[in-house]
Order: C-alpha cells, then structure tokens, then sequence
C-alpha cells in the first residue's frame, strides 16, 4: 500500500482554541500563568469531612459560582462535571473566533470525555433515598445528570452544533482518546471543526473514598501542597483534582481560510492496551512504548526530534518509575535534548481531564517557549534511568518545536499525543 498517497489524502489538522476551568485557573491565562510559575492550589478538603479517609486533601475549584455562568433551569439539570465541560469549551470556542451561523451545523462536532461522569448527582440522589426509608425520590433529572455522555450533549445543544458527537471513556487517559478520535474524524474529511476535551468532578465522598481505600493517593496530609512530587524517592502516591479542558480541533484550509490563529498541529496520536493489571502498569511498560512508538511512527518523527514532554508521571511509585524506563528506551542512555516535566507536580492529577490539561500546557509551551518545571520533587529516586531530564524547581526558557503528552489508564489503556508548531 502506498502510505504517501494515503497520507496526502488525509486533511491536516490543528488546534484554533483553548479553554480551561482547574484549581491552578479559571481561564487561560491565569491557568498559564500558575503552571509557569509552579504554584499549585491543593489543599485539604472543603466540600466534605475527609477526616476518616486515609488522605485529607486535593486539588479542589474555589470560589466557583456557578450561578454567574448559567440560568437557574441550567444549574438544575446538570451536573459539577457538564458545568465544568460548558465553561470550558465556552472558553474554547469564544478563543477560536469562528461565526457558526456562517458554517453548516452538520460540520461541528462534539467529541469530548470523562472517565466518572455525574458521581456527585448520583451520590446525593442515593444517599437521599436512603435517608427517606426506601420511598422513592429519584429527581427526573437523576440520569440525564450523571450519564458521562451529558457533557457532549449539552455543548451541543448549547451551540446547536449538529456533527459528530459522543463520549469517550477510557479512565485517566480519557482525554488523549477524545483527542484522537477528533484528529481522526477531522483529517478524514467528517468534519471541519470538533470541541473535544474532557471534564472531571470526582471530589465526592464515594469517589474520593475508593480512591483512598485503593492506597492510590499520597497521605502526606501535614503538607499537601508538596504532596505531588513525581520520580522523587519519596512519592507516595498522587493527589486528586478536578476541572476540565477544550481544545478547538480544525481542519487546516479551513482554519487558514477564515484566518484563524493557530496553536500547534497534531501530527501524531496513538492507543495501546496492557493486557496486564485492572490497576497496575505493565512492569515492563510495554504498552506505553508501543504508543510512544505508533505516535512518533505517524507524526514521522523519532523521539530525538521531540522537544517536550508531559509525561503521566502521577506521583506514584510504580508508575512514575514504569514511564520513565519506557521513555528511556526509546531516548536511549546516552543524554539527549527532551525536557521532561510532570506537572501534576502543580496540578495535581485531574483523571480522565489530565490529559487535555496537559495538551493544554504542551501547546501553550510552543506557543511561549517556556518549558514548566516539576515542583516538589527534590531527590530524584535512583531507579529513575538518569539520562531523562527532568526540569526540576522553576521554569525554563526553552525553544519547542514538538511535543508530546503521555496519558495512561486504569484498565491498562495507554494514549500518546504529538502537536507541531506551525
């Protein structure tokens, strides 16, 4: 099969728009503004008691009204995660400056991600028939609230965007998957324009509860800003957060024809399975190579021509350490030029919306030169493979060309994402 006719038949494709609610910012710019300054808003836990739970704290959005975004009749039918979706790729799409009514409805979609859905609608609404002795008092709006595929729906119908739209779900790499299959509907020819991304509001006492009863998450309670600390020797596992984030994907003459600005291209992007552990990495990670692989074999590039990477890296001892051995083993032993930084060192980890947090940063660090650093870690553990670098402490003035994001899952699914400065 001739791959380069194939390849010249597949549309180009690029990122036109931003948006982002987290802990670390409520909009771009300040979301920016905090990862390059490395300041991280994780503290103990406000929403409920998480004093009997073996961890106190997380990454929570304060001082969030929701009121101030939606009318009342919006408020009650959604739930925390579609809320934080609809800021989101408001954001995104008021970034991209595109004229809808001058589009045909059928060319927009809608592709966008969580790995819990509506967790906290579907606990309260328990908890309350519980509490009322077994008499039914389920709200109507119980399972159009917490159906995972809400959020995609009602960005649709809040922008009467009629193309492609459904839900992935594919646990903490949720958002790579949306990403890729946008990047494949739209170099295809089955759209001009998709919203894809993903949103998270797991701060619940259900969610947090398993995550804790797991012994997944960090018990430094005593220091929770510094409790995320990736590849350090005292990890001890990562720290919960919460929030959402779009990217505006396009087609390439579409976006050169309306004189859209530009982010990054994707060039890359790929999916692999462990086939090992419901929870764990493969010991020999080698799934994440062979996405890392794939990714690299697509964008037509190899690992040395790579500036940047986000790694997933979540502050956990088997993890960060099974990630860092694949990346060595493509990088080789010898040092080369990849920065690596793990922010959810600042962050802290936002599950299935990582990934489209951290897209977010990759192409804001094209955009700026700027590569973040991984704060908190101070000791790098000796079993990480030492010719990574691994930007430690504070920011750094960098020149990135191409990035790529890591995203990996419960489940063992694996997702690599490559952008191009254009």
């Amino acid at each position: 099969m001739n791959t380069g006719l194939i390849d010249c038949m597949l549309n180009r494709v690029v990122v036109t728009g931003l948006g982002v609610l987290s802990p670390n910012g409520k909009d771009i710019k300040s979301f920016w503004d905090n990862i390059v300054n490395g300041i991280t808003e994780i503290n103990t836990i406000s929403r409920f008691d998480a004093a009997l739970f073996r961890t106190h704290f997380a990454g929570e959005i304060l001082h969030h009204d929701a009121a101030t975004y939606f009318d009342k009749s919006t408020l009650k039918k959604t739930d925390l995660f579609t809320q934080y979706a609809l800021v989101a790729s408001d954001q995104a799409i008021q970034d991209a400056g595109f004229d809808f009514s001058k589009m045909n409805p059928f060319d927009v979609g809608v592709i966008w991600g969580s790995g819990q859905g509506g967790m906290d609608t579907f606990e309260k609404q328990v908890k309350e028939y519980v509490l009322g002795n077994g008499q039914p008092r389920f709200s109507p709006f119980l399972i159009p609230k917490f159906i995972a595929n809400m959020s995609s729906g009602m960005i649709s119908i809040r922008n009467g965007y009629m193309g492609i739209n459904y839900t992935t779900t594919s646990a903490c790499a949720t958002s790579n998957t949306s990403i890729m299959d946008a990047f494949n509907y739209i170099r295809l020819g089955k759209a001009k324009i998709i919203v894809t991304g993903c949103s998270e509001a797991p701060i619940t006492p259900a969610v947090f509860g398993g995550f804790s009863a797991l012994k997944a998450m960090s018990t430094r309670n005593a220091d929770p800003a510094t409790a995320s600390r990736p590849f350090d020797v005292s990890r001890d596992g990562f720290v919960m957060s919460e929030g959402a984030g779009a990217l505006i994907l396009e087609d390439f003459a579409h976006a050169v024809k309306r004189g859209a600005k530009i982010y990054g291209e994707i060039t890359g992007a790929a999916m692999t399975a462990d086939a090992y552990h419901m929870t764990a990495t493969h010991p020999e990670a080698k799934g994440a190579i062979q996405a890392m692989k794939l990714a690299l074999q697509e964008a037509k590039i190899t690992i040395h021509e790579v500036d940047y990477l986000n790694p997933h890296a979540t502050s956990t001892p088997v993890g960060d350490l099974s990630e860092a051995k694949a990346i060595s083993s493509l990088t080789g032993t010898g040092k080369n030029k990849l920065l690596i930084s793990a922010t959810k060192s600042i962050t802290g980890h936002l599950l299935g919306a990582a990934g489209i947090i951290e897209a977010i940063i990759s192409l804001m660090s094209m955009k700026d030169s700027i590569v973040p650093a991984t704060i908190n870690t101070t000791v790098i553990d000796p079993a990480i493979p030492g010719n990574l670098n691994i930007v430690l402490k504070d920011a750094i003035n960098a020149t990135v060309n191409i990035s790529m994001s890591n995203t990996f899952g419960f489940g063992g699914h694996n997702a690599t994402v490559i952008f191009k400065k254009v």
